[in-house]
C-alpha cells in the first residue's frame, strides 16, 4: 500500500502493520448516499478495500443512510441538500453495485459486508447519547479540526445538526468495533479528525485498541480534483457515465500522472508500472492506452473496456464516426427547423454551458463533421447529416459525440 502511494497518515503504523500480519483484520470506510453513484474520487478509497481483501482482510462497506440525514460538514461550504428516506434507499441501491464491481460479498472469513449505520442511528434515545458519549468529546478539540474551523473562519453557516456528525461517525466506529470485530477505519485524509475521534471513543468506552488510516486527497499536476471532468462528475455507473466516456477519462490523464495513476487504479505489477514510467514522448500514450483499458476493465468489465478502446482507435486513428461515441438523438423537426451549433455541443455533453461551447468555438476547438466551425451561430440543419446518418461533433482532439435523428 506505501510503494503503490495509498497511505497519507496513520494512528500507529507499526502496530497496525503488525496486526494485519498476525491474521485477518476487519476495516471500513463509510460512504453517505447523496447519489445513485459513487465517482472516481472515490475510487482510492475502494482500491484500498480491494487491496485489504486481496491480502486476506475483511472489508465493511458501511452505507449512512442514517448520517446522509446530517451532512458532513468535511470541505464543504454550505449545508446538504434534505433527502426522503425513499431516495436515500434507492441511492444506496445503485451505489452498491458500484463495490460488486471491485470487492467480493458473501458471509466467507474475507467476504465484504454492506452495512447501514441507520441501523443503529435511529435508534438512539438522543438524551441517553448524550448522557453515554457526549462527555467524551471535547468541543474545543472539535472546534479546531478543519471540518469545522474553516467553515467558521470563512464566516459560512454551520448547523448545529452538521456539527453532530463527527459524533455520529466516532459512534459508527464503536458499533462497527462491538457488532462486527472491525478495529481499522479508513478514509480520505479530510476524514482524519473524525476517525481520530472514532479510535479514541474506543479507547475509552470498550478500553480496546483500533486504528485510523487515511489517504492522500489526490489531484491532477495541474491542480484538477480528481473525479472531475470538463461536463461534471466521472460517475461509476454506465447510465450516468458511458464506458467510452469512463476510457476516455482516463486516456487523457495528464503525461506527469500518469505512473502515479497506474500505482493506484490498476492492478499492474510494479515492475511493469515502472516500465511504463519510463514512457516519454508520444511513446507516452501507450502507457495511458493501458491505463485507460485497465481501469475500464475493472469497473465496466472487460467486454465493455475492450469496445470503448477500439471505439477510441477507430475515432483517434482512422477518423471515423465510430458507432460506440456517446450519442444524442434529436427530433426530425427541430433539425429540419435548424439549432444553433452551440446548442448542440452543450446538449452533447461537450460543454457545460452554451458560453463554454461559444469559446471553444472560438478558440478553434470545435469541429462539425471534422470540419473547423468558425461561426459560433452556424445553423445545424438535416443537410448535416453524413453518410452513416449521424452528426459527429468534435471538442478538441479527444473528445467527440455523435448526433442521430429521431421521430
Amino acid at each position: 500500500m506505501q510503494e503503490r502511494g495509498f497511505l497519507h497518515q496513520c494512528t500507529d503504523l507499526d502496530t497496525l502493520g503488525k496486526q494485519l500480519a498476525a491474521g485477518t483484520v476487519t476495516c471500513y470506510t463509510g460512504y453517505d448516499a447523496t447519489a445513485t453513484s459513487l465517482h472516481a474520487g472515490s475510487l482510492l478509497s475502494i482500491m484500498m478495500m480491494r487491496w485489504f481483501q486481496k491480502c486476506g482482510h475483511r472489508p465493511i462497506v458501511l452505507m449512512g443512510g442514517g448520517t446522509t440525514k446530517v451532512g458532513d460538514p468535511s470541505g464543504k461550504d454550505e449545508s446538504r441538500k434534505m433527502l426522503s428516506d425513499a431516495d436515500i434507499q434507492s441511492n444506496i441501491n445503485g451505489i452498491r453495485t458500484v463495490f460488486e464491481k471491485f470487492l467480493s460479498f458473501g458471509s466467507g472469513k474475507t467476504d465484504a459486508v454492506m452495512v447501514n449505520n441507520a441501523e443503529w442511528l435511529e435508534k438512539l434515545n438522543y438524551i441517553e447519547f448524550l448522557r453515554d458519549y457526549g462527555p467524551h468529546f471535547s468541543i474545543n478539540r472539535m472546534m479546531s479540526m478543519d471540518s469545522v474551523r474553516l467553515r467558521l473562519e470563512r464566516e459560512q453557516p454551520l448547523s448545529f445538526l452538521e456539527f453532530n456528525y463527527m459524533l455520529l461517525q466516532a459512534y459508527d466506529f464503536l458499533e462497527l468495533y462491538k457488532n462486527y470485530g472491525c478495529s481499522l477505519q479508513f478514509g480520505g485524509s479530510d476524514q482524519w479528525g473524525n476517525i481520530v475521534n472514532g479510535v479514541e471513543l474506543i479507547r475509552r468506552v470498550l478500553h480496546k485498541e483500533s486504528y485510523g488510516l487515511t489517504c492522500p486527497l489526490l489531484t491532477t499536476s495541474s491542480g484538477k480534483k480528481m473525479g472531475k471532468s470538463a461536463t461534471g462528475a466521472v460517475w461509476l455507473n454506465d447510465d450516468l457515465f458511458t464506458a467510452y466516456d469512463y476510457y476516455q477519462y482516463w486516456r487523457n490523464t495528464e503525461d506527469a500522472d500518469v505512473g502515479r495513476m497506474l500505482k493506484i487504479y490498476t492492478e499492474l505489477p510494479m515492475d511493469e508500472i515502472a516500465r511504463l514510467e519510463t514512457l516519454r514522448g508520444g511513446e507516452i500514450n501507450e502507457a495511458k492506452k493501458i491505463l485507460a483499458l485497465e481501469a475500464t476493465r475493472m469497473c465496466h468489465g472487460q467486454s465493455a473496456a475492450e469496445a470503448a478502446a477500439e471505439t477510441a482507435r477507430k475515432t483517434f486513428e482512422e477518423g471515423a464516426a465510430a458507432e460506440g461515441l456517446p450519442t444524442i438523438t434529436i427530433h426530425r423537426k427541430l433539425l429540419v427547423e435548424g439549432v444553433p451549433v452551440f446548442a448542440l455541443f452543450k446538449d452533447a455533453g461537450l460543454a457545460a454551458s452554451g458560453g463554454e461551447a461559444r469559446r471553444l468555438i472560438a478558440g478553434g476547438g470545435a469541429r462539425l463533421n471534422d470540419e473547423k466551425i468558425d461561426n459560433d451561430q452556424r445553423i445545424v440543419t438535416i443537410d448535416d447529416l453524413g453518410a452513416e446518418g449521424s452528426i459527429k461533433l468534435s471538442a478538441g482532439k479527444k473528445k467527440h459525440a455523435l448526433v442521430v435523428v429521431g421521430d
